[in-house]
C-alpha cells in the first residue's frame, strides 16, 4: 500500500497557475490570445503571462470609465476601508507574493520579504489618507464680500499608470494606490519583464471589495499598450513611472491631444515614505461661491 502510494505521488504532475488580465472585476486572457514567456533574474522560465493587445486596452479604459461614477462617489472613509482590506487579503497571501517578488526581482526571501512587507504598509498609509487629503489641499478662501468661497478637490477620471520596470510590487502598489485612494479608477499596465506579481495582485484586489472596474492590470509590451491609452479621449492623466525617456516623450505628446494631467518619470526610492505628491498630481480643485445670508444685528454675517 505504501509503495502503490509513494508511486502515485511521483506520478502526478504539477499544476501550473495560469495568468489571466484583470479588467472590470473579472479575469481575462488577452483579446488576441497572444502570451509570451517570463523569466526569472537567471533566466528560468517561470509562466506564460498574457500579451495585451489594443482591444484589450479599450476595454480597460470602458471598464475604468463605468467603475468612475461609484467610486468617485462613494465617501473617503469608505474608500479607507477597502483599502485597508486590500493590506488584510495580501497579509493572508504574503509567501505567495514573497516567492514571486524573490523570483521577479532576483532578490533572496528575506530581503523579498520585507518589500512584501512594506508593500501591504503601503496600502495601510495610503488607507489612512483617503480622509484626510481633502483638508490638507481643500479650504476656505477669503473674499472681499458676504459670501463663502470654498475650495475642495475631486477626481482626475481615468488614469493610465505604467508601472516601474525594475519594482514589481512596492512600486507597482506605489503608483496604483494614491491613484485609487482618491476617488480615480486606473488601468496599469504591468512591468514588462516582471508582471507575475501585478496579475497575482488582481487576484487580491477581486476578493478586497473594491468594485470591478476601478483598478484593471494589463500585460505585455509597454510601448505597445501605452501608445493607444495615452491617445484615447476617456483617459484622463497618465503616470509615465515605468517609461523610458523615449517612450516618455511620445506619449506626453499623444497625451497632449486632449489635455491629459501627465506625470513625468523621476527616479524613485519606493522604500521610502511616499509624500502626498501622487495624491494630489490626480485631483481637480472645484470652488464654490454662496452667500454668506442676511446680516444679523450684531453687523455679523451667518
Amino acid at each position: 500500500m505504501s509503495e502503490k502510494t509513494d508511486k502515485t505521488e511521483q506520478q502526478r504532475l504539477s499544476v501550473f497557475k495560469t495568468y489571466k488580465l484583470y479588467v472590470g472585476g473579472k479575469f481575462p486572457r488577452s483579446e488576441s490570445g497572444r502570451v509570451y514567456e517570463v523569466t526569472d533574474s537567471k533566466g528560468k522560465w517561470l509562466a506564460n503571462a498574457p500579451l495585451s493587445s489594443r482591444k484589450d486596452a479599450r476595454d480597460a479604459v470602458v471598464a475604468a470609465r463605468k467603475a468612475f461614477g461609484g467610486w468617485s462617489g462613494a465617501t473617503a472613509y469608505n474608500r479607507g476601508q477597502i483599502l485597508y482590506r486590500v493590506a488584510e487579503m495580501l497579509e493572508g497571501r504574503k509567501d505567495q507574493f514573497v516567492r514571486e517578488v524573490a523570483d521577479a526581482e532576483g532578490l533572496s526571501k528575506s530581503k523579498a520579504a520585507a518589500v512584501v512587507d512594506a508593500a501591504i504598509d503601503r496600502w495601510v498609509w495610503y488607507a489612512g489618507w483617503t480622509d484626510k487629503i481633502a483638508q490638507v489641499v481643500g479650504g476656505g478662501n477669503p473674499v472681499a464680500g458676504p459670501f463663502f468661497n470654498l475650495s475642495t478637490p475631486e477626481p482626475t477620471g481615468v488614469v493610465t499608470v505604467l508601472a516601474p520596470q525594475e519594482s514589481s510590487f512596492l512600486g507597482l502598489v506605489s503608483v496604483i494606490a494614491p491613484v485609487i485612494a482618491t476617488g480615480n479608477t486606473v488601468i496599469v499596465i504591468a512591468s514588462e519583464k516582471s508582471p507575475l506579481p501585478a496579475l497575482s495582485l488582481g487576484e487580491v484586489l477581486a476578493t478586497s471589495d473594491l468594485p470591478g472596474g476601478v483598478v484593471n492590470v494589463l500585460s505585455g509590451k509597454t510601448a505597445e499598450i501605452a501608445a493607444p491609452l495615452a491617445a484615447h479621449q476617456d483617459v484622463n492623466a497618465i503616470d509615465l513611472a515605468g517609461a523610458d525617456d523615449v517612450l516618455a516623450k511620445d506619449l506626453e505628446i499623444a497625451a497632449a491631444d486632449n489635455l491629459k494631467r501627465v506625470v513625468r518619470p523621476q527616479a524613485v526610492d519606493y522604500s521610502r515614505t511616499p509624500g502626498i505628491e501622487r495624491l494630489t498630481a490626480f485631483l481637480e480643485t472645484k470652488t464654490v461661491w454662496h452667500p454668506t445670508g442676511a446680516l444679523g444685528a450684531s453687523g455679523s454675517s451667518y
